[in-house]
This record gives C-alpha cells, sequence and structure tokens, in this order.
C-alpha cells in the first residue's frame, strides 16, 4: 500500500490530502505496520512498497521494446480524454489529479520491482538499469479538479520521453476515471437535492478500501455536504456525518427507551432514527414524546428524524405535518434507502418535505454506469529535429477515431452572462484574438458554423509538471469543492438536464481539423 501526503500538522486543513490504497489492509494493525520515513509523512505498509508496479503488464514489454530499438528517449505526446458522459449527462466533472501529482512525484522503481521483472526473463539488462535509476522527467498539463468536462477533450496531457509517458498510464487511468466519475454521479444527486444537503452514506459498499476514500472525496468535490466515512475527516477534512442504526434502537427494550437514551447522550445534535418498528405509529409519536421530555426542557431544539425505508414520500408528508402539529417545524426529515437522482427528482414531483439526503450503494459505485471510460491514446511524436509529427487512431467505430497533436484547450465564456458557450481544441501555436470575432463550427457536422464575439476565452490544460518538477500547487479540498460548484453554475440549465440534454461543443479551429483530415484521407492529398 502507497500512500502520500504533504507534512501538515492540521489534518483539517487538508493541504495536500492526496492518499493512495493499492492493497488492503487490516485497519486494527495498520498504525503497528507502516514505516514512516524520515522527514516525511510518506506512509508505506513496508519500505518497498510503492505504486511502480500498478501497470498494465504490456506498458513493460513496449517500454523494453522502444528501449532495444532505439526508441527510449523519443519524444511523444499522449491524451488522457473520454467519449460519452456517465448516465447520459450533458457532462462530467474532473477529479483525481491530486493524487495523480503524488504517485508522479514519487515514482521510482525498487529492488524488489526490479527483481519481479527479472523474474520473467523477457527484458533486457539496460531495461532494467533503466528502471533502477528511473527518474520522471516529463510534461504534465491537466485540467483542475472540479472543472466540468466533455467527451474528446483532453482532461490530462503527458509529453516527454516515450517509455515514462507509456508507463504512467495505468494509474492516470485509474485514478481519475475512478474520481471523475463519482464526482460526476455525486454532481447530479447533488444537483437533484435542490440545495438540500446530500451526504455520502457508501463507504460499506464500496468496491475495497480506496473505492470508499476516494470516493467520499470525490463525492465531496461533486457537491456532497459530508461523509459517513469517518477516516475521511481526517485524511481530507472532510466532514463526517451520522447518528444511529437499527441495532441502536433494537439493543433496548423500547424504542421510547433507546430514543431517549440517545437524546440524554446527544441533545445538542439528536437525530432518531424512526422506521424501526413502525414509523407512523410509535417513530415519530416517541420522537415527538422524548423532543418534548429530553430535549425543550434543557434548552435544546431537536435536529431531525431520519426514514430509510417504506414508502418515503408519503410517510414524509405524514411526518411533516405530526411534527408541525407537535411544534417541531424546524426538526428535519433525512431520507435514506437506495436513493439516486431520478428517486429524489419523483420525491420532489410528489411534493415530499425532505430535509435532506443520505446517499449510498447507487453514488459511491455510480451503480447506473459505473464505468468512466476514460482513454489515454497517443497524439504525437517529435523527430530527431524536435519536429512535431502528429498521430491518429483510426477505427471503423466513428467514436474511437482519435484528434492527433498536442493540443491545448480554450473554453469560451460569454463576457456578459458569463457563460460557457463552448470548447475548442487548438493547436499549440496557435492564438485566440478575444477583441475579435471567431467561427466555430462542429467537425462532424462542418456546415454547422457559429461566429462569436464579446468573449472571454480561457485555457482549461493547467502546467502541472516540468521536466519532471511539479510547478503547480494543488488547492484544498474544499477550494476544489467550491470552484466546482462556481463552474457548474456557468453552464446553461439545458446542459444540466438529466433527460436530453443540450449538447455543448467541442469544436477544432480549422488548422486542427486540417491536420485530422489529412491523416484520415492522405489519397485525397496525393491527388491533389
Amino acid at each position: 500500500m502507497f500512500w502520500n501526503r504533504t507534512k501538515q500538522t492540521d489534518f483539517k486543513s487538508t493541504r495536500k490530502g492526496a492518499f493512495f490504497v493499492a492493497v488492503d489492509f487490516l485497519a486494527e494493525d495498520w498504525y503497528n505496520k507502516v514505516t514512516l520515513k524520515e522527514g516525511t509523512t510518506n506512509m508505506f505498509l513496508s519500505q518497498e512498497e510503492n505504486l511502480a508496479m500498478l501497470v498494465d503488464f504490456y506498458e513493460f514489454t513496449m517500454a523494453n521494446g522502444y528501449l532495444e530499438h532505439g526508441l527510449g528517449d523519443r519524444i511523444d505526446c499522449f491524451d488522457m480524454f473520454f467519449r460519452n458522459v456517465p448516465d447520459g449527462g450533458g457532462f462530467a466533472i474532473a477529479a483525481g489529479l491530486e493524487q495523480v501529482i503524488d504517485y508522479l512525484k514519487n515514482l521510482h522503481f525498487s529492488d524488489s520491482d526490479i527483481a519481479v521483472l527479472e523474474e520473467k526473463k523477457l527484458f533486457s539488462k539496460a531495461f532494467l538499469d533503466y528502471l533502477r535509476d528511473f527518474k520522471f522527467v516529463c510534461d504534465v498539463w491537466a485540467i483542475p479538479e472540479g472543472t466540468p468536462i466533455f467527451p474528446r477533450e483532453p482532461i490530462l496531457k503527458v509529453k516527454g520521453p516515450v517509455i515514462q509517458a507509456q508507463l504512467v498510464e495505468t494509474v492516470i487511468l485509474l485514478t481519475i476515471n475512478h474520481q471523475s466519475l463519482i464526482a460526476t454521479k455525486s454532481n447530479r444527486i447533488v444537483r437533484a437535492a435542490k440545495g438540500r444537503p446530500v451526504m455520502e452514506f457508501g463507504g460499506r459498499r464500496a468496491q475495497g478500501y480506496s473505492g470508499s476514500l476516494m470516493g467520499s472525496r470525490a463525492a465531496y468535490i461533486g457537491g456532497c455536504a459530508g461523509t459517513a466515512c469517518t477516516i475521511s475527516q481526517k485524511l481530507f477534512g472532510i466532514p463526517a456525518l451520522g447518528t444511529m442504526a437499527h441495532s441502536w434502537v433494537q439493543m433496548f427494550d423500547t424504542e421510547l427507551d433507546a430514543f431517549r437514551a440517545y437524546a440524554q447522550t446527544y441533545p445538542s445534535d439528536c437525530t432518531l432514527l424512526v422506521d424501526t418498528y413502525n414509523v407512523l405509529k410509535s417513530g415519530i409519536p416517541n420522537a415527538i414524546r422524548v423532543f418534548n421530555e429530553e430535549l425543550v426542557p434543557k434548552g435544546f431544539r431537536p435536529k431531525g428524524v431520519r426514514i430509510d425505508s417504506g414508502d418515503i414520500a408519503y410517510l414524509s408528508k405524514k411526518m411533516r405535518k405530526m411534527l408541525d402539529d407537535a411544534g417541531f417545524p424546524d426538526c428535519g426529515i433525512v431520507a435514506s434507502n437506495s436513493l439516486d437522482e431520478y428517486i429524489i427528482e419523483d420525491m420532489w414531483s410528489q411534493g415530499a418535505p425532505i430535509s435532506s439526503f443520505g446517499v449510498g450503494e447507487r453514488l459511491i459505485t455510480s451503480s447506473s454506469e459505473p464505468v468512466f471510460g476514460g482513454v489515454y491514446k497517443l497524439v504525437a511524436v517529435e523527430d530527431e529535429q524536435g519536429k512535431e509529427i502528429p498521430k491518429i487512431k483510426i477505427s471503423e467505430n466513428p467514436e474511437k477515431v482519435t484528434v492527433p497533436c498536442s493540443k491545448r484547450v480554450i473554453r469560451f465564456f460569454e463576457k456578459d452572462t458569463k457563460k460557457a458557450i463552448a470548447d475548442l481544441l487548438v493547436l499549440e501555436d496557435e492564438v485566440i484574438d478575444e477583441n475579435q470575432p471567431y467561427e466555430l463550427f462542429s467537425p462532424e457536422y462542418v456546415w454547422k458554423r457559429k461566429t462569436i464575439t464579446d468573449f472571454v476565452a480561457v485555457e482549461l490544460l493547467k502546467p502541472v509538471f516540468v521536466k519532471g518538477e511539479c510547478v503547480y500547487e494543488s488547492p484544498n479540498l474544499h477550494e476544489i469543492k467550491a470552484y466546482c460548484a462556481e463552474q457548474v453554475d456557468t453552464l446553461w440549465d439545458e446542459v444540466k438536464r438529466f433527460e436530453n440534454p443540450h449538447t455543448y461543443y467541442v469544436d477544432f479551429s480549422q488548422k486542427l481539423w486540417d491536420v485530422r483530415e489529412r491523416l484520415l484521407h492522405p489519397k485525397r492529398e496525393e491527388k491533389a
């Protein structure tokens, strides 16, 4: 297991709360197993375990082959991008960059790593020596976490020696794919909640420890108010939230006794779970009695009641009336039980007076579409003179045809409304003049054209590494979450619809389109 965190004394500040879980561990003896390197807060189960070997094996076979054929130092450029927005949505949310940064900062191959590869009897001594002396020297650009992103545009770009750029593919993909997936799902659920807090309750249903920890981080970026995963507060500063389970109620002789004991223990933070036996006949009446007998005389007000089963829309309306009639209009109603954005929307349509939501398995696993589908493709190489040679992958499936060249991503915003107009992929040397009209056109339907004026052009890809040195200061998690909400607000409501969202266009510059056409149709150029 490899976990990395920038040294700090206040965990709640989460200045660089970047954690990787590469293998499962036993929580009760975790602290007995980790070894702290002097002067750092990098934590290892043993001194030799790290993520360098978390690589698809063919990356090693290709890298060894590149070296054998004299291509090891050839400079190439890879794009990470995705092809489809999960759940048929209008946009996704970028997440996971901080963990990628930590991985690249600490990337090295230990003696035990080399020994594993030596056992395969496939790799040359020169290649194994290369790994032994490995030092990351690539340039990396990325779209900041929390930014709305769209199909085909680079989320992250790596440029450098081919062996290095190839070997980092697996971790980049698994990190950004997973967190972007959960951040996107979380944002959909949060938007469905219409301003009511959403709590991430999915830790026990996540795919392993990493799925829970990184999932809670991504869910917070997407807009969740907190998490049931307590360690996420320690590691990332995400508020840990929760009250009781049904077992608490069952532990006492009566439901009333259980409620009374909880109110006595937590008078200032009392939320009672009311569906263990019968919501309307016992749960709410017992809750009201305890509120009156244990909280009000001591100067406290109830925080809420939670319902986790049954027809929540119907029951919540009955609960609301009973609480209001009893003098507790300020007592919130928390809903949980396999919720997602569609169920929450249905609740609103039925007038359910829910104050907040606890969303678990369908968020933390993005169960409706559990694969983000990001890919990492070669888009350019440099010749011996340093000239860029564009590369393209052609497929019988049109959506799998790649966009060549090392590119920049420009987002256009209207000056008056501050709303996003479209994104534009351009070549590295292209200049966008904000004082001149700019004509956009669809790469698929080139006759569809639009001239924009009075716009602001923003570069989305930010420098992260320059020749292997990190030049990017990661915001803290709370800043990323706030930035995400701000950027989602720049999208038109039509793009944010769950059903049949308006297509947000990712266009090509004319120069980029011309290059792609030449690669797709080389015989046309020969005839010309």
